[in-house]
């Protein structure tokens, strides 16, 4: 007999950015797009993505890392619990960075506050680039009661 395959599209959370839905349930596993830390009801625009900040000639005149690291836990938290799982079931958390020299250290002290008693499986891996432009994203697996 087929599982039963539930989607997820959550208001609050940030759109996605294509045509796929924020999460999945299969069985009692619960599978997440890649979630990235725009901030919930918003567009891609770079307005929208928390300490990133361009000047008229597109350089940074403000990146603040930190920010969108706290930002894209807090949206996955959001589709965790708008899709029945939470924060504690978390079992695989893959992370894409593209600046895995600038960023990892930051990530890796933010991710350890965020998880210290949850402890999921990770792989961290860099890539050159990302839809928007955003620094962070997290591709998420978790269970559901």
């Amino acid at each position: 007999m087929a599982e039963t395959v539930k989607k997820f599209d959550v208001e609050k959370a940030p759109k996605p950015m294509g045509l796929y839905p924020h999460a999945k349930r299969v069985g009692n596993l619960l599978f997440l797009s890649g979630v990235g830390p725009r901030v919930a009801g918003s567009g891609s625009e770079e307005a929208n993505i928390p300490g990133l900040k361009y000047d008229k000639n597109g350089n940074y005149e403000n990146f603040d890392f930190e920010a969108q690291c706290k930002s894209v836990f807090e949206n996955v938290k959001l589709i965790l619990e708008e899709a029945g799982s939470k924060w504690e079931n978390l079992v695989d958390v893959t992370t894409f960075l593209t600046d895995m020299k600038r960023d990892f250290k930051t990530y890796n002290k933010i991710y350890a506050d965020y998880f210290k008693d949850v402890q999921p499986c990770r792989t961290t891996v860099e890539v050159n680039a990302l839809p928007s432009p955003i620094s962070i994203e997290l591709k998420c697996i978790a269970t559901i009661d």
